[in-house]
C-alpha cells in the first residue's frame, strides 16, 4: 500500500513540476507527457477505486421517477445472532450436514444449518413445530449480543425505499407491535395490516473462514428460519391490493410466495390461484416486481412459473441459488448443474436468464408483462431487459452494486480498504451458444451485450471483507435497483 502512494506521490511531483517548465517545452511533447503521467495516476490507483469513482458518474437518476411505491405482504421481526453461538447455547454439537427441506426438530435444524455453512449458500426454511419453535426464538432473542430489526423481504424493500424523503411508501403484511416500532416514519401501514402478535425470524449468520466441528465457512452468509403462519398463508394479500386504489401508487413490490412452502400442497395450490386472481386486479398501468426467496419444492416453483404469475409481473429480482432452483424446477438451460461451483459462471446465468425472458417474458405472441429480471450473487449483478420497456439500467445496476458494498460493510460510503473484487474481469457471455468474451475496463464497469432484442448489463461487486451485517442484502439491492429504474410508457 505504502509504495503505492509513494508512486502517486512522485507522479504528482513530476506532473506539476512539468507545468512549470511548460513554457519551455514543445506542446506536442507537453501534451503527450501530461497524459502519460496521468494515465499513470489512474493506473496507480487501486481497481475498487476505480471502479467506484466510475460508478459514481454513472448512478444517474432516472428522467421519471417513482413517486409512490407500495410493497407486500411479507413482513417480521428478525432475531439476529451467530448460527454457531446459538447452535452451541441450545446444547447441540457439530456433525454432518444434511439439507431438510422442512425442518422438524433441532436435530433437522442442526443438520441443515451445517449443510449450508459449509457450501456458504444462503437458505431459509420452515419450522414445523410450534413449541419447538418459540423455545428457541426465546432463547435467541435473550442471547447476549442478539439483535432485533426489520425483516421480510417486501418490508425490508419498503424501509430501504423509504430512506429517500421524496418517495412514499405503503407496506402492507403482518405488522406486530414491535416491527411497527422499527418502521421508518415514511412507511405507511394500513390499519387493516396491523396485528397483535409480531411474527419472529431467525436469521443465523456465520463469518467466511468460521469453523463448527469439521464444518469451515467458505463465504458469509445466513441461515433463516421461522414458524410464521401469517406469512405462510399470505393473509395480507387482499388487504394489500385492496389498499392500491386509496394509495395509488407508481410502482407495486411484492414478495412472500415463498413463505407457502410450509402449507400443505391442498393449501398451497389454493391459496396461489387466490394470489393470481388478487394480483391479477391491479391496474396494468402500475409496474409489478416479484422478489422471489430460497424454495425447495421444485412443483411449487413450476406452479408459479407457468400458472400466470410470472406473466402478470413486469420485473422479477432474484440469486443465484433462485435462479438454479428455477430452472432445474422448469427443466430449462443447464438444469443438469448440480450447484454452483465458487463464483457462478457468467455465461451460464446469462443463458439462463436470457431462457426465462424468452420463454416467459413479453413477446409479440405471448400475453406476457415480463420484461426485466435483477440477478445478483456475491461477486457481481446482471440486469436483463428486453429492449424498449426499460431505461436507465446502467445506473441502476451500478446503484445495487454500490449498496451491496455500504450495506455489507455498513458504511455511508464505499470504504475502499474494507472491500475486495471477487468477480472475473475476462468472461464469456454463453455457454450454448457462440459467445463473446468480454475484458472488463474499471474505469467504465457497466459492460454491455445483447441477445435477440435482450439486453445485458453486468457490474462487478465490490465484496466486504468483513461483512457486519449479511441479512436483507439481497433485498436491498433490488430496492436500489428498482430506485434508479425508469419503465417507459407504452
Amino acid at each position: 500500500m505504502w509504495q503505492r502512494s509513494v508512486c502517486v506521490g512522485l507522479l504528482a511531483l513530476a506532473l506539476g513540476y512539468l507545468c512549470l517548465l511548460g513554457p519551455e517545452l514543445p506542446h506536442s511533447a507537453l501534451r503527450h507527457l501530461s497524459a502519460s503521467l496521468l494515465g499513470g495516476l489512474r493506473r496507480a490507483r487501486s481497481l475498487e477505486g476505480r471502479l467506484v469513482a466510475a460508478w459514481q458518474a454513472a448512478i444517474v437518476r432516472p428522467a421519471r421517477g417513482w413517486a409512490r411505491v407500495a410493497v407486500g405482504v411479507n413482513a417480521c421481526v428478525d432475531v439476529v445472532l451467530s448460527g454457531v453461538k446459538l447452535l452451541e447455547a441450545l446444547g447441540l454439537e457439530p456433525g454432518d450436514g444434511k439439507n431438510h427441506a422442512v425442518l422438524n426438530s433441532r436435530q433437522d435444524l442442526k443438520e441443515a444449518f451445517a449443510h449450508f455453512m459449509e457450501r456458504g449458500a444462503a437458505a431459509e426454511r420452515f419450522f414445523s413445530d410450534a413449541e419447538s419453535f418459540h423455545d428457541i426464538a426465546r432463547t435467541a432473542s435473550e442471547y447476549p449480543g442478539a439483535q432485533l430489526y426489520v425483516g421480510g423481504n417486501a418490508a425490508l424493500i419498503g424501509q430501504k425505499l423509504a430512506t429517500n424523503p421524496d418517495l412514499k411508501v405503503l407496506l402492507c403484511g403482518p405488522v406486530g407491535p414491535k416491527l411497527h416500532e422499527l418502521l421508518d416514519d415514511n412507511v405507511v401501514v394500513p390499519p387493516e395490516s396491523m396485528q397483535e402478535r409480531d411474527e419472529f425470524h431467525l436469521i443465523l449468520e456465520y463469518q467466511a473462514g468460521e469453523e463448527w466441528g469439521q464444518v469451515k465457512a467458505p463465504s458469509a452468509n445466513r441461515f433463516i428460519f421461522s414458524h410464521d403462519l401469517s406469512n405462510g398463508a399470505l393473509n395480507m394479500l387482499e388487504v394489500f391490493v385492496s389498499s392500491l386504489d386509496e394509495f395509488q401508487p407508481d410502482l407495486v413490490v411484492l414478495s412472500g410466495l415463498h413463505m407457502m412452502e410450509g402449507q400443505s400442497k391442498e393449501m398451497r395450490q389454493r391459496r396461489l390461484m387466490e394470489a393470481v386472481a388478487s394480483i391479477s386486479d391491479i391496474p396494468t398501468n402500475i409496474p409489478i416486481h416479484l422478489e422471489l426467496a430460497s424454495m425447495t419444492d421444485q412443483d411449487f416453483m413450476s406452479n408459479i412459473i407457468h400458472q400466470q404469475v410470472f406473466p402478470l409481473v413486469n420485473s422479477i429480482g432474484l440469486n443465484e441459488q433462485e435462479l438454479l432452483f428455477l430452472t432445474q424446477s422448469a427443466s430449462g438451460p443447464h438444469a443438469s448443474l448440480a450447484s454452483w461451483s465458487g463464483v457462478p459462471d457468467v455465461g451460464v446465468v446469462s443463458d439462463i436468464l436470457f431462457w426465462i425472458l424468452k420463454e416467459h417474458g413479453k413477446t409479440a405472441e405471448r400475453a406476457s408483462d415480463l420484461t426485466r429480471i435483477h440477478f445478483h450473487t456475491l461477486a457481481y449483478h446482471i440486469l436483463v431487459t428486453v429492449d424498449g420497456y426499460w431505461g436507465n439500467q446502467v445506473a441502476a445496476v451500478a446503484a445495487g452494486a454500490r449498496a451491496a458494498g455500504t450495506q455489507a460493510c455498513a458504511t455511508e460510503t464505499i470504504d475502499t480498504s474494507k472491500v475486495f473484487l471477487k468477480a472475473p474481469l475476462e468472461f464469456v457471455t454463453s455457454q450454448i451458444e457462440a459467445p463473446s468474451k468480454i475484458s472488463l475496463n474499471p474505469d467504465e464497469p457497466v459492460a454491455r451485450w445483447q441477445r435477440e432484442g435482450i439486453s445485458f448489463h453486468f457490474t462487478p461487486v465490490l465484496v466486504c471483507k468483513d461483512p457486519v451485517r449479511t441479512v436483507g442484502l439481497g433485498d436491498a439491492i433490488s430496492a436500489e435497483g428498482l430506485l434508479y429504474s425508469e419503465v417507459h410508457p407504452q
